[in-house]
């Protein structure tokens, strides 16, 4: 999300030591006497994210994304699990140092399609799924592609309102479905994740046609196309396309093209609202490996046992800048976020991250429960996190 950038402007507090004092492997956790409200979900406590984040089945209303019959293997390394090490701010942290401050329930790094680290805390285990917040937008704009190689979709420069009519007359009127995938439709929307009054607290897990006539009455506040302004209603709006485009529900089409042909090992699933239907821009929950498998798809560049899912070049043109935004050294793509040298990262509020850098064959995910949407210091310490990986990627290679 966008405050995942905002370290690279501001000075990070020192990270005192009472703050890495942490055990040399996972630690348990208290689990809360009940299932934390729905109606409070930007506001759990800590504790509340610790089971929440895990258990979103037994709050939400989801659909099951089911797996296939076969599992794509995901081996360890034959060298054994990387010793993660790294520098920031002159000092050094471990990989206990990194899950502790940064309250992460898991972390996998995955090269070559090869397991080099693999943690679990807060109470997680493998099987358990996580989470995702906005990497479920990344997940939305990859089955966009799907439905163009399959011809549901005739392009990213069909207006959105071909798909659903109902937004005619309205602030989207001449919108272009690319322009939403880069979060550029001018339509008024609220992000603020801190705010209980905001749009995103009131509306994100809202879908269907009380939600589109809610934002069909929204002002257009800027010219289509010409800046960005992060919105989880544009995706869940083209989450929406997708669904009107090809008659199928996210989860089912996510199950169909990708989830069960490329291997996941666990079913998934997809927040809906009570309409039935799913928030194309949040919270798609998986396990840590089913992550990984979804980010080596990427690195296929969509296709699957010879067949093509996405279209040719999809992929690099999905994961290329498009569009300045305001949080450098971010640029953004089709709802990812766009590095140097390729790289390319699917983020969510609350410490959840896809990152995936195709010079390398490297696949890292990391998820998390902060007791806060975003926080400059956690993000800076992760992005070391990221750097100290490649560079242990590299001097593996060079031996």
């Amino acid at each position: 999300m966008p405050r995942r950038a905002r370290w690279a402007r501001s000075r990070v507090a020192w990270l005192g030591g009472a703050l890495i004092a942490c055990a040399a492997g996972p630690w348990a956790v208290a689990q809360p006497p009940a299932l934390p409200s729905p109606e409070n979900f930007g506001f759990w406590s800590p504790t509340e994210e610790e089971f929440g984040f895990r258990s979103m089945e037994r709050i939400f209303p989801t659909h099951v994304i089911h797996r296939g019959a076969t599992v794509a293997p995901l081996p360890y390394d034959p060298a054994g699990q990387m010793r993660v090490n790294f520098e920031f701010q002159h000092r050094r942290y471990s990989i206990d140092d990194f899950m502790h401050i940064n309250r992460a329930s898991g972390v996998l790094v995955v090269q070559d399609g090869k397991i080099l680290l693999e943690r679990y805390a807060l109470g997680r285990r493998p099987e358990d799924r996580w989470t995702s917040f906005s990497i479920a937008k990344s997940v939305t704009s990859t089955l966009v592609g799907a439905a163009i190689q399959d011809g549901y979709i005739h392009g990213v420069q069909d207006p959105v309102t071909r798909y659903l009519p109902q937004l005619k007359g309205a602030a989207f009127n001449g919108v272009t479905i690319e322009q939403m995938l880069l979060m550029s439709s001018g339509v008024q929307w609220n992000e603020h994740y801190d705010d209980p009054d905001s749009d995103f607290n009131k509306y994100s897990t809202d879908m269907g046609d009380r939600f589109l006539k809610l934002m069909a009455g929204r002002p257009r506040v800027q010219t289509p196309g010409s800046k960005f302004a992060y919105s989880t209603a544009d995706a869940s709006i083209v989450g929406a396309v997708v669904m009107a485009a090809t008659g199928k529900s996210l989860a089912d089409y996510l199950s169909e093209k990708i989830w069960a042909p490329f291997g996941m090992e666990q079913d998934g699933v997809w927040m809906t609202s009570s309409s039935g239907k799913e928030t194309g821009g949040i919270c798609v929950s998986a396990t840590l490996r089913d992550y990984a498998r979804f980010g080596l798809f990427m690195l296929t560049d969509g296709v699957i046992s010879g067949k093509r899912v996405l279209p040719a070049g999809w992929v690099a043109n999905a994961t290329r800048p498009h569009i300045a935004t305001t949080f450098a050294p971010f640029g953004y793509g089709y709802y990812w976020w766009t590095l140097e040298h390729g790289v390319y990262e699917g983020i969510g509020i609350f410490g959840q991250s896809l990152y995936i850098d195709p010079s390398r064959r490297l696949v890292i995910v990391v998820q998390s429960a902060w007791s806060t949407a975003g926080n400059t210091d956690h993000y800076a310490l992760e992005s070391a996190f990221f750097k100290g990986v490649t560079a242990l990627v590299d001097a593996r290679a060079a031996h």
